[in-house]
C-alpha cells in the first residue's frame, strides 16, 4: 500500500483541502456557465442597389499618374477659383484698386454706376492689403465689407456691388425735439473717487 502525504492526514487540512476544492470547482464553473443574451429578432434590411460605376475619363500623365478629363469646380464656376492677393504697398490704395488687381486674371470686371463709384473710390484698410489664399467670392467680400452686396454677371462677366438695405444711410440726422424723456438715454461725468 502506498502511504499518503502527511498533509491529508490530519483532519483540519482535510477539511481546507475539500474546501479549496470546492472553491476551485465553483469558480471554474461559474465561468463557464455564462448566459446568453436573447437576440432581438432580426429586422429587415432594406439594401439600397448598387448603382452602375460612373465612367470618368481618365489618361496616364506621366509614368504613375492618371489624370481625370473632366473640369475642375473652379473651372466650372469662375467664383469658386483661389486667389492670393498681394497689394502693392502704397499710401493711397483705395478699396477700387484692391478690386480691380483681385479681378485682374479671374475673367471677371468690376461695373461701373454711381454706388459702384462710392465703393471703389474708399480708401483700403491695411488688413486688407494681404488676402488669402481665398476663393474669388470671399475675396471680393472681405474687401467691401458686409455693407454691400455682391452681385454676379455671368453672361457678361461682370461684378457689381449695390448697398445693403439695412446698411443705406440715414438722410438726416435725427435729433430728438424737447426736453429728454424718461426713455431717453442720460450720460453722466465721470468722477475720481478720492482715497
Amino acid at each position: 500500500m502506498c502511504p499518503s502525504h502527511p498533509w491529508f492526514h490530519h483532519p483540519e487540512r482535510r477539511l481546507l483541502s475539500g474546501f479549496l476544492g470546492l472553491l476551485w470547482a465553483i469558480l471554474a464553473g461559474g465561468c463557464a456557465t455564462t448566459a446568453t443574451p436573447p437576440e432581438p429578432p432580426a429586422a429587415p434590411v432594406a439594401v439600397a442597389p448598387e448603382s452602375a460605376p460612373e465612367f470618368v475619363p481618365v489618361v496616364r500623365y506621366g509614368r504613375y499618374t492618371l489624370v481625370e478629363l473632366a473640369p475642375s469646380a473652379a473651372q466650372q464656376d469662375l467664383m469658386l477659383q483661389v486667389v492670393d492677393v498681394a497689394v502693392a504697398d502704397t499710401l493711397h490704395a483705395s478699396v477700387g484698386d484692391a478690386l480691380r488687381y483681385v479681378l485682374l486674371r479671374s475673367g471677371y470686371q468690376l461695373c461701373g454706376g454711381p454706388e459702384s463709384d462710392a465703393l471703389q473710390g474708399l480708401p483700403l484698410p491695411v488688413a486688407h492689403y494681404r488676402l488669402g489664399p481665398l476663393l474669388l467670392r470671399d475675396a471680393l467680400l472681405t474687401l467691401t465689407g458686409p455693407a454691400w452686396d455682391l452681385h454676379v454677371d455671368d453672361s457678361a462677366r461682370q461684378v457689381c456691388f449695390t448697398r445693403a438695405a439695412a446698411a443705406t444711410p440715414p438722410s438726416a440726422p435725427s435729433v430728438p425735439d424737447g426736453p429728454p424723456t424718461d426713455d431717453a438715454v442720460q450720460t453722466f461725468p465721470l468722477v475720481e473717487a478720492q482715497p
